[in-house]
């Protein structure tokens, strides 16, 4: 069920950005809110394995509209605005990973249905706000003569298969946490679900606090490549850290340390994705920059589980490498907008600016 939905948005994320670059980002993501709506209402109504698959099938294809929202961020914000505005996005992220799952667990005291049509509810509900608030951004500096690229045209370009490589490696090291952390607590320390939870929590809370307010200080002051690293380097040490310690109180700072480098790696990353694409591709370039987590989302849970019957501690490991090896690759990115400097490629001096 995991795999189908990682899947569906593999598929369809750069399929919804470049519709997004021919028909406009409005009438994309209303269809896909739409479509969200639907299929959440299906998976309520869902009676067999062969209905929920297909549900989450449908609804994994219309929550690629990731890739369309963060082009429309591209959009509408200044290069120099652009990490601050992808950290909200990740924000918004974190506070819904962060509140969604107390509210599903008692909503599902009532039926297990009853969490579906409540999330169909909300999606109806965006439906209605996104209708009467959300404009079409103003693209008059796309082209209309080139048609926006396919993925695998775009992966030609060396700097989007870089950043298409270090998204697919963070995103893989993030799942073997998200997949196995759960039941490292259970069998390390018997913990039960509801504790986990809570520290999930407060991982969501401070990778908010990070992406909703110190993205912007931190994106004045240093290039995004820069962030990336960094966060990066962060997160090495909390991956290879978390086995270690013998109780949870010492296990908080490594999940500290990843909370603190995911929250600052990823929309640096994202924004860097941005800054790579014309006025006339951006659906598409970040339909593919997003397909990379889809990617890993597809393989990532199953790697781990396979590494975790190895050793307990062995996902976290592997993690760790993969971080490292996104830091490596990260090094050769374009040095971003960031720390008041222009966008340079990694190739390439800054352009000269007018006195």
């Amino acid at each position: 069920m995991l795999s189908a939905y990682a899947t569906a948005q593999f598929v369809a994320a750069p399929l919804w950005g470049r519709l997004s670059d021919r028909i406009g980002r409005r009438p994309v993501m209303l269809l896909t809110i739409a479509g969200t709506a639907v299929s959440l209402a299906a998976l309520g109504f869902a009676t067999s394995m062969l209905g929920l698959l297909l549900a989450r099938l449908f609804a994994g294809a219309f929550a690629a509209n990731i890739s369309v929202a963060t082009a429309y961020i591209t959009d509408v914000t200044a290069e120099e605005e652009r990490t601050r505005w992808m950290g909200m996005v990740g924000a918004s992220y974190a506070i819904g990973f962060t509140l969604g799952p107390p509210i599903g667990g008692f909503l599902g005291t009532f039926g297990y249905d009853v969490p579906m049509f409540f999330a169909a509810g909300l999606s109806a509900i965006n439906l209605v706000v996104a209708f009467f608030v959300l404009k079409e951004p103003d693209r008059r500096a796309a082209t209309d003569t080139a048609a926006p690229r396919s993925r695998f045209e775009l992966l030609k370009d060396p700097v989007v298969r870089r950043l298409f490589v270090s998204y697919l490696l963070f995103s893989l090291a993030v799942t073997q946490l998200e997949s196995m952390f759960q039941y490292y607590m259970i069998d390390e320390f018997q913990w039960d679900v509801f504790e986990v939870a809570w520290v999930l929590f407060a991982m969501a809370i401070v990778m908010g606090g990070i992406q909703g307010g110190g993205m912007k200080r931190l994106a004045e002051r240093y290039p995004e490549r820069t962030l990336v690293t960094v966060g990066g380097a962060i997160m090495v040490v909390g991956f290879f850290s978390v086995p270690i310690p013998g109780s949870v109180a010492w296990l908080m700072l490594p999940l500290f340390l990843l909370a603190v480098g995911r929250g600052i790696s990823q929309p640096s990353l994202m924004s860097l994705a941005s800054f790579q694409a014309d006025a006339g591709d951006r659906g598409s370039v970040m339909g593919t920059f997003q397909s990379a987590a889809s990617l890993a989302r597809i393989f990532g849970p199953a790697m781990a589980g396979l590494l975790y019957d190895v050793s307990r501690g062995l996902p976290f490991r592997v993690g760790a490498a993969l971080i490292l090896a996104m830091a490596v690759v990260a090094m050769k990115l374009p040095r971003g907008a960031g720390g008041n400097g222009p966008a340079a490629t990694p190739d390439k001096d800054p352009a000269p600016t007018n006195a």
